[in-house]
């Protein structure tokens, strides 16, 4: 997931991650115009490059018998550095869209009881450094998923208020996204795609986050693996866009858009 600082990741603590809602019909800025003109600009644009020569890719494996490869022992004046931390590689609407999932096969998910208070998730969201977790059962299958703008947000006051309750007895189950309303792709789509088709497909459907799903081999009628997460606040980082103190999914996709139009 992303990191502190990924309704759906992880970085900046004032992030607006998982708080995404279906886009209201008296806002100008989801106005179906709107919303059409972004998608001619996304697709338009995206596809521009696509044929573009890049850089050349990593040289090919080595095949055949195992062997090892040619080494040396320093001497007594070699000096060894280690090289400074840098940003990620920055990417391009026309990059792999596998560039910008977080990969749960390589990356372990952090995941909470639905029974926990809000308290709790937000301490374990703090201690491991993410701004979502994946709520799951016993068995670990996923029941949704809890941001820190669900934990930030005014949902567990208005929940709290609507119940008749103390702030602090409001659970995880109480206001995460549950299972049945997060997007989903599958991941032989994603294989192929853009990362201008993932914002096109979550602006589309006014959301932050989706899930990539693969069906195991084997796997019993109706059982998917979520193999990874695209987080639309990841993505405009590694865009170049500066995170927003307090995150507003209308103004990332307005900036997006600009960004777009620029190009």
């Amino acid at each position: 997931m992303d990191k502190h600082g990924d309704k759906h990741d992880a970085d900046d603590r004032g992030d607006r991650e998982g708080g995404a809602t279906a886009a209201s019909p008296t806002d100008p800025r989801h106005s179906p115009g709107r919303k059409d003109h972004f998608l001619q600009l996304m697709f338009f644009q995206a596809s521009q490059g696509a044929g573009e020569p890049g850089h050349s890719g990593p040289p090919p494996v080595a095949t055949g018998q195992y062997v090892p490869l040619r080494n040396s022992r320093g001497n007594a004046g070699d000096r060894y550095r280690l090289p400074l931390p840098g940003p990620a590689a920055p990417i391009r609407l026309d990059s792999a869209a596998l560039e910008v999932m977080t990969d749960l096969r390589r990356v372990s998910a952090v995941t909470i009881d639905p029974g926990t208070s809000i308290a709790a998730a937000n301490r374990a969201m703090i201690a491991r450094g993410v701004r979502a977790l994946f709520v799951v059962d016993e068995a670990r299958r996923v029941l949704g998923i809890l941001t820190a703008t669900d934990l930030l947000g005014e949902r567990p006051v208005q929940f709290a208020q609507s119940r008749g309750m103390r702030y602090d007895e409001v659970l995880v189950r109480d206001i995460m996204t549950p299972g049945e309303r997060l997007e989903v792709l599958d991941l032989r789509d994603v294989l192929g795609a853009r990362v201008g088709d993932i914002i096109a497909t979550l602006r589309l459907a006014a959301r932050q986050h989706a899930l990539v799903v693969e069906v195991p081999e084997g796997a019993a009628s109706g059982d998917r693996t979520v193999c990874g997460i695209f987080s639309l606040t990841q993505i405009g980082r590694r865009l170049g866009i500066p995170a927003q103190q307090v995150h507003d999914i209308a103004r990332t996709f307005a900036e997006i858009e600009a960004l777009i139009a620029s190009g």
